[in-house]
């Protein structure tokens, strides 16, 4: 079944923004458009619930439920339970919490394992953890495209790693990594496993409890939402790890890594990518009962439509002997978050495709380290080009006839 796009520009109110008129987004890995049922959600909250939440009446009282609600649907569309899912401020946030969880936990002489594929915010905190006698292994990138390669991996895993970290993609490689068959190697060296999923979850919640992911960490705003961090961390190892927030909130898993108070709204307001998930289904025909089977088949249709956009901008752009393409070449292994390397100034580069409605971004953004490991200057930059499913054939024939104009 082929994504029914007109229905999907429908429930984003930008589409029908006079300002954006003719516009057509690429900068989407930097944050996507809001969809109405979050706006809705958002909007409903500062009128009719501002007031703390969990109160004995009716506003206070449906105040939080609407944040329950979030939690638990969002975590059953990833199969998990739903205490195994919180919110925080941001993902950059919510890994620095984790890191210091498991800095409390972790002895001397304890190696974690990091990558230089990924974007800073799954990679700093963990590194940090150096400066208090833990081993910082990197598992690194084939420098010429940025492959991660999990027979790298394999060498560097031992009795002594405890944590794996990687990303699901990186935002500017955007090659989507084998997250079941990397955390089925580092379990079976003992060791948990962290994923940075917030390059991938725009372009469909995964299913966290098959792939067997300990943490796995997306931003709402990537995905269709409110400026929030979402957090997976198991029961197993959350429980296991230190708490983190109020000791009165130790026994209650989705707080013991929010030491900070949690945004409410905000939070209320992440049941509206819920809704729209099911909106999307039930526009396709799509009555699983299982909210994970859903989340599945929508995964699905967003991915099939974006790859079919995608391949001929690959295309496009290996032909090119002006630019290098970061990443593999072909679609279906790889989200549509296509970084390119080239000469020129890349804010001019950026202002004139902005000037033909062209939206795009070029920059390093915060991927200093894959940039450098595959021998790109980070104060150079790369001009990347990111769609998610709402994206048309249209705009992607336009993004290709304004670089092929202006480089």
């Amino acid at each position: 079944m082929a994504l029914d796009t007109s229905f999907v520009r429908s429930q984003f109110p930008a589409f029908s923004e006079p300002g954006l008129a003719g516009a057509a987004f690429f900068e989407n890995a930097g944050g996507s458009y809001v969809c109405q049922q979050v706006i809705d959600r958002l909007t409903r909250f500062y009128t009719a619930r501002k007031m703390q939440p969990y109160g004995p009446y009716s506003p206070s009282r449906e105040g939080g439920e609407e944040m329950d609600e979030a939690r638990t649907r969002l975590a059953a569309m990833m199969g998990v339970e739903t205490e195994e899912l919180s919110f925080g401020p941001s993902t950059t946030q919510n890994t620095y919490v984790l890191a210091r969880a498991f800095a409390q936990w972790l002895k001397p002489g304890d190696a974690i394992i990091v990558t230089n594929q990924d974007h800073e915010a799954n990679t700093g905190p963990w590194r940090r953890l150096a400066d208090e006698g833990i081993e910082v292994r990197e598992w690194g990138i084939e420098p010429t495209i940025g492959h991660l390669d999990p027979e790298r991996l394999e060498g560097l895993l031992d009795e002594r790693v405890r944590l794996v970290c990687f990303p699901h993609c990186s935002n500017v490689v955007a090659e989507i990594n084998p997250v079941a068959e990397i955390t089925a190697m580092a379990h079976a060296a003992g060791a948990f496993v962290c994923v940075d999923g917030v390059s991938y979850a725009p372009h469909g919640l995964p299913d966290v409890g098959r792939m067997g992911a300990d943490i796995y960490l997306f931003s709402t705003y990537k995905t269709y939402g409110p400026h929030q961090g979402a957090m997976v961390i198991r029961r197993a190892l959350g429980e296991l790890l230190p708490n983190q927030g109020h000791f009165f909130n130790a026994g209650t898993l989705y707080k013991r890594f929010t030491p900070a108070g949690p945004d409410h709204a905000q939070i209320a307001a992440c049941a509206g990518i819920a809704d729209y998930f099911d909106a999307v289904a039930q526009a396709h025909g799509v009555t699983a009962d299982r909210r994970s089977d859903r989340a599945a088949s929508v995964h699905d249709l967003m991915r099939d439509h974006e790859t079919a956009l995608l391949q001929p901008l690959l295309d496009y752009l290996a032909d090119r002997n002006d630019l290098r393409l970061l990443g593999p070449k072909w679609a279906e292994g790889r989200a549509p978050t296509v970084a390119v390397s080239l000469k020129g100034d890349l804010h001019e580069i950026v202002a004139a495709l902005g000037a033909k409605g062209i939206l795009i971004g070029g920059s390093d953004f915060y991927a200093v380290r894959p940039l450098q490991a595959m021998g790109i200057d980070p104060e150079c930059g790369v001009l990347r080009m990111s769609f998610v499913h709402y994206t048309t054939e249209d705009e992607v024939n336009r993004l290709i006839a304004a670089l092929d104009e202006i480089l």
